[in-house]
């Protein structure tokens, strides 16, 4: 049986036989409460709505329990929108925390950098500009490795850090954008009409096989994310002090850029754009840690959250008339990214 050993600091040591894992209890706890909190919450939201469903009804639906009716309204319409919701969040808030550590940087998040634009302009394009039997999903990660490797490139001089790299990446998405844009004008209204969730993120109607290649993605992606926290978590530190603690450097950054842009892509694959995730759910991971370490998985469940309520409430603020879930997430989480902002600014002043 697993033993705990006694909270003497603030870790404790998880032991099996002869394996032991250290954890974090501040972290850990953060961790099952936000659990809890995004299981209530998805069993509310897919009861939510004029049927009359419980939580607990819901949740007997979604595992093929109920009423036909029932069945058909959760199983086909309600869990669908729901795990596009949580892979997509939990995919934008990992990357998020990935690439703020890499870049040492808060503002660096893959919408600010231009991965975001770059997968919008090559979905895109797969509709209304080159249409190709290659679906707007594949295409996605396509466009997010062109735009990383694009601003990391012109970025060379600056490194991996510094508002030159931001600078950089503000810039190249501003050409995305722009060649999205172009390609909407030019599209005869069908094609614009098709790619236009793409360019603003939503939930609606989301192809399965892109929300299953997402949780694949992901299964492999935050394992992944989580074996690289320790170097994260010292390479926030100079590179020579990094390299003296036996970071190798140039390795982890290309890992980490890598698997930013690999979950990234497959969000935006799904969502599209969705602004602000990135951005707030890691620095929210790292309020509720106590900023220990690099919350990675804390990050993930933190956007997941984010990305659920939102898209409620963008389906019933201004029912039956719904608001895409990228209008949602910029009108509510950039008061919230300010206020984080000037709080930590009036914090630092004498």
């Amino acid at each position: 049986m697993p033993r705990i050993s006694p909270p003497l600091t603030a870790h404790c040591v998880l032991r099996l036989g002869d394996y032991s894992l250290l954890l974090h209890r501040r972290s850990s706890t953060v961790a099952l409460f936000l659990c809890l909190a995004l299981l209530l919450s998805s069993a509310w939201i897919l009861a939510f709505g004029a049927n009359g469903l419980t939580p607990w009804a819901a949740l007997r639906a979604a595992f093929g329990q109920g009423e036909p009716m029932q069945l058909l309204l959760i199983r086909e319409l309600r869990v669908p929108r729901l795990l596009s919701g949580l892979f997509s969040g939990a995919a934008l808030g990992a990357a998020g925390c990935l690439l703020q550590t890499l870049a040492r940087n808060r503002l660096a998040t893959p919408g600010v950098i231009g991965i975001d634009n770059g997968a919008t302009a090559f979905a895109v394009a797969s509709i209304v500009a080159v249409p190709t039997s290659l679906a707007p999903s594949a295409l996605a990660l396509s466009g997010a490795a062109t735009a990383a490797v694009l601003t990391f490139a012109l970025a060379a001089g600056g490194g991996a850090r510094g508002y030159r790299f931001i600078v950089v990446g503000i810039a190249i998405g501003a050409l995305f954008g722009a060649a999205t844009n172009l390609m909407l004008a030019r599209a005869d209204i069908d094609a614009a009409n098709a790619a236009y969730p793409w360019t603003v993120g939503s939930l609606n109607a989301r192809p399965s096989q892109a929300v299953w290649l997402l949780g694949g993605g992901l299964l492999l992606g935050l394992p992944a994310a989580k074996l690289l926290v320790r170097a994260l978590s010292l390479m926030r530190f100079s590179d020579s002090v990094a390299i003296g603690l036996g970071v190798r450097l140039r390795l982890m950054r290309v890992l980490s850029l890598l698997l930013c842009v690999w979950l990234t892509a497959l969000a935006v694959a799904v969502a599209g754009p969705v602004g602000l995730i990135a951005l707030v759910a890691p620095e929210m991971a790292r309020h509720l840690c106590a900023r220990h370490g690099v919350p990675v998985l804390n990050a993930a469940l933190c956007g997941a959250l984010l990305m659920i309520l939102a898209d409620w409430l963008g389906r019933h603020l201004l029912a039956p008339i719904e608001i895409p879930v990228g209008i949602i997430t910029a009108i509510v989480g950039a008061p919230y990214l300010l206020w984080i902002l000037l709080r930590q600014s009036s914090r630092s002043s004498p």
